[in-house]
């Protein structure tokens, strides 16, 4: 079985490493690490480019989790006789190759492994590993939309949304019937790890929100 998935993984890494908004910014003859908050993401982006880059640079991000996740499971279900009971061991390797695609843009091996902070590639990652993380991945994402209209702070809309998203899963896992967590036990360690490696991310956007210095959507200040 981990001759399927190691491959996967490495490819994940690699194709979540492509950093699409320093790509766009210099398109545009610009260079994100020097501009605004130095964040090599689509809100950076957004500012510096406009928000339509921003939003297409978003919606690549997602692709980058969500199609090495979803295709790592399409092929094992191809090569492997038998996935149809989903164990701890299937889900560790399946788990991997999402974190990879994660850590591909946290750390990518292209900018000397000076990325962006995660967000639009985990929620790539959660629709990916379909149907375990994909309600949860939806409910932290509905957080998201609302507490960014609420209080205007990309960062603080991504913090509250890390936080729901394992309150979420295990909800689910309590409720399912179905879903055992003898099995699920990697979807928790995973439905932690990954918004607890998102919240350290913002560590500097949380010292700004509390000094009152964190600039809201649509401002032209130095943000993240």
């Amino acid at each position: 079985m981990s001759g399927v998935f190691v491959p996967a993984i490495v490819v994940a890494y690699l194709v979540g490493a492509i950093p699409f908004a320093q790509i766009i910014a210099k398109a545009h003859g610009k260079d994100l690490r020097t501009i605004g908050s130095g964040n090599i993401g689509a809100t950076n982006l957004a500012r510096a480019c406009g928000r339509r880059w921003g939003y297409a640079c978003f919606a690549l991000d997602v692709l980058k989790g969500l199609v090495p996740t979803a295709a790592a499971r399409i092929v094992a279900g191809r090569l492997l006789e038998d996935v149809t009971t989903v164990g701890p061991a299937f889900l560790t390797l399946w788990l991997a190759v999402g974190v990879a695609a994660i850590l591909g843009h946290v750390f990518p091996v292209y900018l000397k492994f000076k990325g962006g902070k995660g967000v639009s590639t985990s929620f790539g990652v959660g629709l990916g590993l379909w149907p375990y993380f994909t309600v949860a991945a939806v409910v932290a994402l509905l957080v998201w939309l609302l507490c960014a209209a609420i209080w205007r702070y990309v960062s603080l809309a991504s913090i509250c949304a890390s936080i729901t998203f394992p309150m979420t899963l295990t909800a689910a896992i309590a409720i399912g019937k179905s879903w055992n967590l003898a099995n699920l036990w990697p979807l928790l360690i995973a439905a932690i790890a990954i918004p607890l490696l998102v919240i350290v991310l913002h560590r500097n956007n949380i010292k700004r929100l509390q000094a009152g210095t964190e600039s809201k959507i649509g401002s032209k200040k130095k943000a993240s």
